[in-house]
């Protein structure tokens, strides 16, 4: 038995190492090309490709019809049983295709016909696509990181190559979309060949492939709407900050602001992606104690990371923000400002949503709980970005968030022991705010420039650091447990 618990452990954390290390991957090729990006193409050239983005992935979701987080789901429940597995991949890729050709058709009369970025969107067409062949859900399902992993970071690699190598000035906007499109097209066919060893032949007529469709399309719209929800307030407000905001620049800053936000914030969640199938097997095999555990432990994870990232970003705003992304972006630090609570607040609703209803099948709550947060959103950026603009739009996307977490809280507050949960986070608040302290001396000590803020990051980890140690802190002490039997 504990033995058994070990090896789940151990994969669970192999897992997340590698989810976290093409996760840094994707940081760093973003930290090399967003200053450059910034700079050639300016604010107005980005604001032009995060609109038209913004709306094509309406129809990415549309396609997908929530066949990601389910597919990803039950391919989990089926991990055991080949026969099983195969046909689920069957019908969930069945039900992806059609989807995808169904709205593809709408997209190309509604964008693609006639308008100003016309050309944008026919290139934007691949991202659509995109969606028919992604089977990542199956390997993510099957627990199997590495070889998203190794086969995506070839494929980013690539993408930024020709980032460099093409895109020179502001009137390169089509030849970044394809930079931007065309590596992620590559990389979902990329994973094709290796889907082989998992599956075993199954004859299946049409009529017998559309009959098993049928049984999944209830499930998949339970997680559609949620997936439809989020999107509502993480793409709609770049869509509404084009049309009720000041101009499409300030549609350039928020997304600037944001592109540093969750960047930092992957790291945070990236351990729901890997616990979803974790947590859906152990709900499968009737493991309720193992469920709890690994509940509290995400917590103080998120706690631990998300504190630590909050305060460390804001610390180094006003220095970071004129050497990464170059002159003119000051109106970015007060964005990040804004919107560096969401770190915390979604690193809750991800344990709580992600790694908790999904799993043990309760989505319908966590469906209330995300459109919840889409109405919130709605609203107070109708009353917020007219006014305030991307600041405007910075605080709806606060306020939505924590509306989300606060529905969950109270949806679970008699499922699982939330004064144990949130206790951790009174103790790395305060730790976060010694840091942050250590982070602004340093700044006034150092002055600007890029040396500054490696300063200050440096002297905020070896405080936070210090701290945990000093603390004897539980999450450092397991991974160093850990360390040592993997040295083992």
């Amino acid at each position: 038995m504990l033995k058994n618990r070990s090896m789940k452990s151990r994969r669970l954390v192999n897992n997340y190492i590698y989810n976290t290390a093409y996760q840094i991957l994707s940081i760093a090729v973003q930290l090399v090309t967003t200053p450059y990006i910034a700079r050639v193409l300016g604010a107005a050239g980005i604001g032009i490709y995060q609109m038209t983005l913004a709306n094509v992935t309406y129809f990415v979701l549309l396609s997908g019809l929530g066949t990601t987080l389910y597919g990803q789901r039950e391919i989990a429940y089926a991990q055991d049983d080949p026969e099983k597995r195969t046909r689920v991949f069957q019908e969930i890729v069945a039900l992806r295709m059609l989807s995808t050709f169904v709205w593809l058709g709408t997209y190309l009369l509604i964008f693609c016909t006639k308008g100003e970025y016309a050309q944008v969107y026919r290139i934007l067409i691949l991202e659509a696509l995109a969606a028919a062949f992604d089977i990542s859900w199956f390997f993510m399902g099957m627990e199997n990181f590495r070889i998203i992993v190794l086969r995506n970071t070839v494929i980013k690699l690539l993408g930024v190559m020709l980032v460099f190598l093409l895109v020179h000035s502001p009137e390169d906007v089509l030849i970044y979309t394809w930079c931007m499109t065309l590596p992620t097209f590559l990389g979902h066919l990329s994973l094709w060949p290796g889907i082989k060893k998992y599956l075993v032949r199954i004859r299946r007529t049409p009529a017998d492939l559309l009959q098993g469709i049928l049984p999944h399309l209830k499930p998949n719209l339970m997680l559609f709407l949620p997936q439809v929800a989020v999107e509502v307030y993480t793409v709609l407000d770049k869509t509404m900050l084009g049309a009720l905001s000041s101009g499409v620049d300030q549609v350039g800053y928020y997304s600037q602001a944001q592109k540093v936000i969750r960047i930092i914030l992957v790291i945070i969640t990236s351990l729901g992606t890997v616990m979803l199938p974790a947590v859906s097997a152990a709900f499968s095999r009737g493991e309720k104690e193992e469920i709890q555990r690994s509940i509290l432990t995400a917590f103080r994870f998120v706690f631990m990371l998300g504190f630590a990232m909050l305060f460390g970003i804001c610390g180094i705003a006003d220095r970071f923000v004129p050497v990464f992304f170059g002159a003119g972006y000051d109106q970015v630090v007060s964005l990040i400002w804004a919107i560096s609570p969401i770190m915390v607040i979604i690193g809750i609703s991800n344990v709580i949503g992600k790694q908790y209803l999904l799993p043990t099948k309760q989505q319908n709550l966590f469906t209330v709980s995300i459109v919840t947060g889409a109405c919130v959103n709605v609203v107070m950026n109708f009353l917020l970005i007219p006014r305030l603009d991307a600041v405007g739009a910075s605080a709806a996307t606060v306020i939505a968030e924590l509306s989300v977490t606060c529905v969950q809280i109270m949806t679970v507050r008699k499922q699982l022991p939330l004064t144990a949960c949130i206790l951790p986070f009174f103790r790395y608040l305060a730790m976060g705010l010694v840091m942050l302290a250590a982070v602004r001396l340093a700044g006034r000590a150092a002055g600007y420039g890029a040396g500054a803020v490696v300063l200050m990051i440096l002297a905020g980890g070896v405080v936070y650091l210090l701290e945990l140690v000093v603390t004897r802190d539980e999450m450092l002490y397991r991974l160093k447990s850990f360390t040592k039997r993997k040295k083992n």
